[in-house]
């Protein structure tokens, strides 16, 4: 990464190395809790799930971030009542922060509870709105990926870059399942059907966070996903761009906090997926 000078600090601490040890801590205490978990409780939907080791989890890294920056904002997954209307309000109620920490403890439940082993830590801090360090941290595989604004994006201490593709039909996409079985879902799988013929193939397996890294990391070509949350999206679009790939909504626009319809890509394939996806939408209205 960066050398020590060129990473953001405050009063002297670190941004980027609070934020590092913060998803090491709580993403080896989650591994150990790997077919432990004692309590389940469905949230929005039946697809929506929450254990005592995502709420353990989201305290272990709020105290840790309040003992460094206690006058930093925070925004975690399990501090916010479930649904899309309630997520809205939760980011509108500290938009205006100096510096917000965004946290999805345990992005992947599904997959934590059943035992799959691909879920992840995610960790951003915005600045005035704007995401400057992003980090997620896969600990089944011990990989941690960092970004931070301006400075490159990283996996096991190397730099990052987007894979190659120039178009849709030598791509491999990932998308996901939202949980919103009434309005997200549909439009998700509507567009699955439309787009799986268009590319190579298309990889499913659950955690936002990771999928997001893997477009960083030139695993996969691109992503896309319906009714997502800042928690789910921050830091892994900085990964994106840091790597040199593109985020926007599905309409083109730039990343931001408020961005729920997702498509993050190596760049070179996202006016072509951002098509494929509008004309997917269209189709039979």
């Amino acid at each position: 990464m960066s050398e020590g000078k060129d990473i953001p600090l405050v009063g002297g601490k670190s941004f980027t190395a609070v934020a590092i040890n913060c998803a090491a801590k709580a993403g080896e205490w989650i591994k150990t809790k790997l077919g432990n978990h004692t309590s389940l409780s469905i949230k929005y939907s039946a697809q929506d799930l929450v254990t005592e080791v995502d709420k353990g989890a989201e305290t272990m890294i709020r105290n840790l971030v309040g003992t460094h920056f206690p006058h930093h904002s925070f925004l975690g997954e399990e501090g916010v009542e479930p649904g899309p209307e309630a997520s809205a309000k939760a980011l509108q109620s500290v938009q205006d922060a100096e510096y917000l920490w965004i946290v999805d403890p345990v992005d992947g439940t599904t997959n934590f509870v059943h035992g799959f082993p691909f879920f992840s830590v995610s960790i951003a801090l915005a600045y005035q709105g704007e995401v400057i360090v992003g980090v997620v941290y896969d600990p089944m595989r011990d990989e941690l990926f960092v970004a931070e604004k301006g400075k490159g994006a990283y996996v096991r201490g190397r730099r990052m870059a987007v894979s190659g593709e120039a178009a849709l039909r030598d791509s491999l996409l990932a998308s996901g399942f939202p949980a919103d079985p009434n309005y997200a879902q549909p439009l998700n799988m509507k567009q699955l059907q439309a787009i799986a013929p268009q590319v190579r193939n298309v990889r499913s397996v659950g955690s936002a966070a990771l999928h997001m890294a893997y477009v960083a990391s030139g695993r996969v070509s691109g992503f896309w996903e319906v009714g997502l949350n800042a928690w789910d999206l921050a830091a892994g679009a900085l990964l994106v761009k840091e790597s040199g790939g593109k985020v926007t909504d599905m309409q083109g626009n730039d990343y931001h906090l408020g961005v729920r319809h997702v498509a993050a890509t190596n760049g070179r394939i996202h006016d072509e997926l951002l098509q494929a996806l509008q004309q997917a939408e269209t189709a039979g209205t």
